[in-house]
């Protein structure tokens, strides 16, 4: 799912946030996984809905 995807990749984000000095890199690896969880977020509504849906079709 690609929600999955999203979350792994802000949890890649936040790790090399982790792993920096620089304090503009850490914001920029926090801003980047925020976005990341924001589209994460926006998938599973996407596919929910989707799933809300198809069941009202075949009712």
């Amino acid at each position: 799912m690609s929600h999955e995807l999203f979350r792994s990749q802000a949890a890649a984000q936040r790790r090399a946030a982790a792993q920096t000095d620089l304090p503009n890199r850490r914001a920029m690896h926090e801003r980047s996984a925020a976005i990341w969880e924001q589209m994460a977020l926006s998938a599973e509504d996407t596919a929910e809905r989707a799933r809300i849906n198809a069941r009202a079709k075949s009712a």
